[in-house]
């Protein structure tokens, strides 16, 4: 019916558009610290953003605007923009005014941020990384490089998709994250481009079933920012489109995505997905799943390569949802530690459950033997760089 290949590209892989990072002096060294997102054409545009009550000015301003067609996303990093009040709108219209007196075909341009929160943006330095834009060019790792901030490495995708009928079409995305990553989406920046014939409608109908199932299952310390953002612009340009088909490869992307954030934990060594199934229903096995990739104990653990199970079990318990001794199973990967009562925690298992703690990347099987209820969440552990990069993250 459809073919999915992942090809190289990130955000410019989709017909017509175009990115790029540029060193604004916001960040030291002369890093990139400023990207664009262009294109030609209209773009229509779907959003998802943090439910923290404490909204940053982009998100205000983008919701004051409702912007559903755009060709311009301006995104800085080192300042969120965040708590700045009516001024910090203020400035985003300055700059994005400035930006389109530069740049003639900017139409209903918008602004992402991500840094830390309080602070004014420095306008005077953005708008000379505005004059360093030049819109036609494709570097998307430059502009994924540009919007890190504690991240460790870029995170960028993308995917061709062939129809049956030989009609193809493209999505790809960039996002940034690492710390302040919480079920509620996190301190995260994502923006997915796509050419597929898709209306803005759409987009939000994809992104509004597939976020729970993604960013929102996604955490590294319990903490939802003030900035998070996802957006979707489709410019239309292949003329097709396959809703099946998109919504597989939206999906990995997203999914793909939200699991390098976990990765990048600020400190993690580990990737770990909670398999919850055998719930009353998937409500209450998304919040086990959530309860344990936010335990601190858990996260403890998992850093110290310690398969202590009694921990996953109180977690589970302390929860609020139907959870009995005598149905729970728990295993590391393949190793069961306990089945429906019974500990099966000795010396060897204990030897091989640890070393599955040694991977990298590894699932915890909870069942709780009642149900149907099943979800998938994805955490990571817990270290001491952890708290030496947040003790430290004004500077």
């Amino acid at each position: 019916m459809y073919k999915i290949e992942k090809i190289q590209g990130g955000v410019c892989a989709a017909k017509g558009f175009y990115s790029n990072g540029v060193s604004a002096g916001l960040k030291p060294n002369a890093q990139k610290d400023m990207a664009f997102i262009y294109c030609e054409e209209l773009c229509d545009i779907a959003s998802k953003f943090t439910t923290n009550k404490m909204q940053a000015a982009p998100i205000r301003h983008f919701k004051a605007k409702g912007v559903f067609q755009t060709n311009f996303v301006l995104i800085n990093s080192k300042n969120a923009n965040a708590m700045t009040g009516k001024a910090g709108i203020e400035d985003i219209e300055e700059i994005l005014s400035f930006a389109q007196e530069l740049h003639q075909n900017l139409h209903n341009p918008v602004m992402s941020s991500t840094g830390v929160i309080g602070v004014r943006l420095p306008k005077e330095k953005l708008k000379n990384g505005i004059k360093l834009f030049e819109l036609k060019t494709a570097n998307p790792t430059a502009a994924a490089e540009a919007i890190m901030t504690t991240d460790t490495f870029s995170k960028e995708i993308a995917y061709r998709i062939t129809l049956d009928d030989g009609s193809i079409f493209h999505i790809g995305a960039m996002a940034k994250g690492a710390g302040m990553i919480n079920p509620a989406m996190a301190t995260m920046l994502c923006f997915i481009t796509t050419d597929a014939d898709i209306d803005a409608k759409e987009m939000q109908r994809h992104l509004d079933k597939l976020t729970p199932l993604t960013f929102n299952a996604a955490s590294v310390d319990g903490d939802t920012s003030t900035n998070d953002t996802v957006m979707l612009l489709s410019n239309k340009k292949s003329g097709t489109y396959h809703k099946e088909a998109f919504e597989k490869a939206l999906y990995e992307i997203m999914l793909h995505l939200a699991k390098m954030m976990v990765k990048d934990g600020e400190g993690a060594t580990k990737l770990v997905t909670y398999r919850v199934t055998g719930a009353r229903n998937d409500e209450e096995a998304e919040k086990v799943a959530k309860a344990l990739s936010d335990s601190l104990l858990v996260k403890t653990a998992l850093y110290g390569e310690d398969p202590n199970w009694g921990r996953i079990a109180s977690t589970v318990g302390a929860s609020g949802v139907e959870a009995h001794e005598e149905k729970l199973t728990i295993s590391f990967e393949d190793v069961c530690v306990y089945k429906q009562g019974e500990n099966l925690f000795d010396e060897a298992n204990e030897a091989k459950a640890a070393k599955v703690m040694q991977r990298d990347e590894f699932t915890i099987y909870c069942d709780l033997g009642i149900a149907d209820g099943s979800f998938e969440a994805y955490g990571c552990d817990l270290g001491y760089e952890y708290v030496k990069i947040n003790a430290d993250y004004r500077t």
